[in-house]
């Protein structure tokens, strides 16, 4: 892998990711292609129109290249091509350790507090992966003694192959990119993908309370974590956040909001002290730890209506988490946006303390159709403005007014940071 030079490598995908790969090959002497889906792009330098009718070393491909029924994959596949994430290259030219964090939610509240915690132990750390800079673009500054923390999705997983974490962290999995993946089996095993290069001497850290996590084919080494008082691990006992027999941190704190935090928060603690980081170090960091936005952000009050942005909430069992962690019976709930595959049955069929459900975008008659049947007062609106403008009207004194969309954002903004920051906008006029 490391032995480039000269070598004719293809990038698939031109984002982020695909962009540090380029670089990377580059700095490497590679011969490099680029390619990608998006036709608008053909007239940028070394544009490989049509990749199969060429011979190449390497195929190097972005997160954001769907995987599934792809022709051009399947092409280079047959022909014996080497066929690497982005996630593969980085972390080939990483030194020091890499602690791998992935699950279906709290990747980046996770990987954001390690980051914190391993600066204030004065590690070399990087921060990297899915949370926004790719591992390829951080992977020629580390060092042997460097600490590179990777939130990993299951879109780097997909085409990963050599991928070897010294530490992998799984925080929970649930029904998400059904769209992609085709079913919550297939992304089950790209999940456990984090785990195809593991040693028997390597430990995980993962979540004891998750069902689906505990029942993947785990390493024998675990380091847990629960919501339950554990012999052994990170748990919760009498407001306090516990290793073992040594306390760590008061939920009183935390300043993260609910339970899905908490055990983003047991999580990073676990991974920490694996590291022998001490517990006042680890307590100080979190402390002080501002929390990422739209992740069950408190905007405050007006009115005695409390508002809460967790835009971030791109599938059901977020939206449950969310519901959970809040313990209001006089929720205001905003549903909405682009489904991704999803049955909001499972949301409904638990049945939630829900006062009111303003559903809107792609996704809104869908919704509000099955909130309805099950009961709930819902109403519909072709867009989230509307809906916010709705809850704004309806909610008083004593009501949560919740976005969490279940949905991804992209049939009404270009992001789920773009509707949180929409939702924020709209909250503050009067």
């Amino acid at each position: 892998m490391k032995k480039l030079k000269g070598k004719r490598a293809l990038v698939y995908g031109l984002g982020r990711s695909g962009q540090a790969a380029s670089k990377l090959l580059h700095s490497q002497d590679a011969c490099v292609s680029i390619y990608d889906d998006d036709k608008n792009e053909r007239g940028l330098f070394c544009f490989d129109s049509q990749p199969l009718l060429h011979n190449y070393d390497l195929v190097v491909v972005s997160p954001g290249v769907t995987v599934r029924s792809n022709n051009l994959l399947s092409g280079f596949k047959a022909r014996k091509t080497p066929v690497i994430s982005e996630l593969d290259l980085g972390s080939k030219f990483c030194k020091g350790k890499i602690i791998a964090v992935t699950g279906t939610n709290g990747k980046t509240t996770t990987c954001s507090l390690l980051g914190k915690i391993f600066e204030a132990a004065g590690k070399n750390t990087f921060v990297c992966g899915n949370i926004g800079l790719p591992i390829s673009a951080i992977a020629l500054k580390t060092s042997k003694k460097s600490f590179i923390i990777c939130e990993t999705s299951n879109f780097q997983l997909e085409t990963s192959s050599s991928f070897a974490p010294d530490l992998a962290c799984v925080l929970n999995l649930a029904e998400d990119h059904l769209d992609r993946h085709g079913s919550f089996e297939e992304y089950l095993r790209v999940k456990h993908l984090i785990f195809q290069n593991y040693k028997s001497s390597q430990t995980a850290v993962v979540n004891a309370d998750d069902s689906n996590v505990m029942n993947l084919k785990l390493p024998k080494k675990l380091s847990l974590f629960s919501l339950k008082t554990l012999k052994k691990g990170v748990f919760i006992k009498n407001g306090c956040i516990y290793n073992g027999k040594t306390r760590i941190i008061s939920l009183d704190d935390i300043p993260l909001i609910g339970v899905k935090n908490y055990q983003n928060v047991m999580a990073a603690v676990a991974v920490a002290c694996h590291y022998k980081i001490k517990p006042r170090i680890i307590r100080d960091a979190i402390s002080n730890f501002m929390p990422p936005a739209h992740r069950l952000s408190y905007l405050g009050e007006k009115n005695g209506v409390r508002f809460v942005d967790d835009s971030k909430a791109t599938n059901i069992a977020c939206v449950k988490m969310a519901i959970e962690s809040l313990q209001s019976n006089r929720l205001v709930l905003l549903l909405g946006g682009q489904n991704k595959g999803l049955s909001f049955e499972k949301l409904f069929l638990e049945k939630p303390k829900i006062k009111k459900c303003l559903c809107f975008g792609e996704a809104g008659e869908e919704i509000f159709e099955t909130a309805s049947r099950f009961g709930y007062d819902a109403e519909v609106f072709p867009t989230m403005r509307e809906a916010v403008i709705r809850a704004k009207a309806f909610a008083t004194s004593g009501d949560v007014v919740l976005l969490s969309p279940g949905c991804a954002s992209f049939d009404e903004f270009s992001s789920y940071a773009v509707r949180g920051q929409i939702f924020m906008e709209l909250i503050s006029e009067s």
